[in-house]
C-alpha cells in the first residue's frame, strides 16, 4: 500500500492546486514541453519560463509564492517516485513535472521559504532530457527475466567477507551489464560505497526496518529513487540505465537492499 504522500489521489490535489494559481496556462505547459522535447535550446524555453516568473510574482503574494513553491515541489518529488512504479504514468502529470522542474530554479526565493534549491537546479539540461524522454514512451512490459541472485549474507565484518561480497557482485554485474560500462568495477564499488550508505542514512527507511519487510522494501525504493537523482547531475549513463533498463534497475536496487539491508547494512 502506497504512504500518504505517495499516494496518487494526494498527486491529483496538489495538480489541481498548481493550476488553480493560474501562474502558468495551458498553452504555455503545452509549449514548453513540446519545445523542451524537441531539443530547443535555452534561448527558446527562456521566454516562456520568465513569463511564467513574471505571472507568479504579480499574482502571489509572498505567503502565496510560499505555498506554490511548496506545492510544486512535493508534486516532482511525489510524481518521480509514482512514475518509477506505475506501468502507465499520466500524460498530464509528466508535462506538469517538467514544467515544474525547469521552473522550480528560476523562482526567486522568499524570505520566509528554505533557501535549499531544488533538487535538479544544477544538472545538465541535455541530462535531464534524455530522463524525460524515456518517461514520455510507452512503458516498458515487466519481462520475466533471469537475474542471478547478489550476494547479501551477513556475517562478521572480516575483510575478506567484504572482499568476497564485492567480487562476486562484480562478477554478476559484469557478466550481465560489462558491455554497457567501461569500467564496471568503479560503477559497483560506487553503489557500495556512495549510494547504498545514503540510501541506508535515509530516515523513513531505517523505521520503516522495524515494520514489515514489505514497508521496509517500498522506503528503501522511495529513497534510492532520491539518491538516484543525484546521480544524475554527473553521472548520466548510470542514471540512464536506472531510468529506461529494467533489467538494471532491478539488479542495482536488489544490490543497494541487501547491502542496506540489516544482515548487509552499508558502512
Amino acid at each position: 500500500m502506497l504512504s500518504e504522500e505517495t499516494d496518487p489521489n494526494k498527486l491529483h490535489d496538489l495538480k489541481a492546486a498548481l493550476d488553480g494559481w493560474q501562474v502558468y496556462s495551458p498553452e504555455q505547459l503545452e509549449a514548453l514541453v513540446a519545445l523542451f522535447l524537441s531539443n530547443a535550446s535555452r534561448d527558446k524555453l527562456d521566454p516562456i519560463l520568465d513569463a511564467i516568473v513574471a505571472a507568479y510574482l504579480e499574482r502571489l503574494d509572498e505567503d502565496g509564492q510560499v505555498d506554490f513553491k511548496g506545492k510544486a515541489k512535493a508534486f516532482t518529488r511525489t510524481y518521480d517516485f509514482l512514475a518509477s512504479i506505475l506501468p502507465y504514468p499520466s500524460a498530464a502529470w509528466e508535462k506538469l513535472s517538467i514544467l515544474l522542474n525547469l521552473l522550480l530554479p528560476k523562482l526567486p526565493a522568499p524570505k520566509e521559504e528554505d533557501l535549499a534549491k531544488g533538487i535538479l537546479e544544477s544538472i545538465d539540461m541535455d541530462s535531464y532530457r534524455v530522463e524525460k524522454r524515456a518517461a514520455q514512451r510507452l512503458a516498458l512490459p515487466d519481462e520475466e527475466g533471469e537475474i542471478a541472485p547478489i550476494p547479501v549474507s551477513g556475517g562478521g565484518r572480516k575483510p575478506e567477507a567484504e572482499l568476497d561480497r564485492l567480487s562476486n557482485i562484480l562478477a554478476s554485474f559484469n557478466e550481465q551489464f560489462g558491455a554497457i560500462f567501461k569500467d564496471a568495477e568503479s560503477v559497483v564499488r560506487r553503489f557500495k560505497d556512495e549510494i547504498a550508505p545514503k540510501v541506508a542514512a535515509d530516515v523513513a527507511y531505517q523505521n520503516a526496518k522495524t515494520n514489515t519487510p514489505q514497508t521496509a522494501r517500498i522506503e528503501h525504493d522511495k529513497a534510492l529513487a532520491k539518491v538516484m537523482l543525484d546521480v544524475l547531475k554527473d553521472d548520466t549513463e548510470v542514471y540512464k540505465q536506472f531510468v529506461q533498463n529494467p533489467l538494471f534497475k532491478r539488479f542495482v536496487t536488489d544490490m543497494v537492499f541487501g547491502l542496506t539491508s540489516d544482515s548487509g547494512t552499508a558502512a
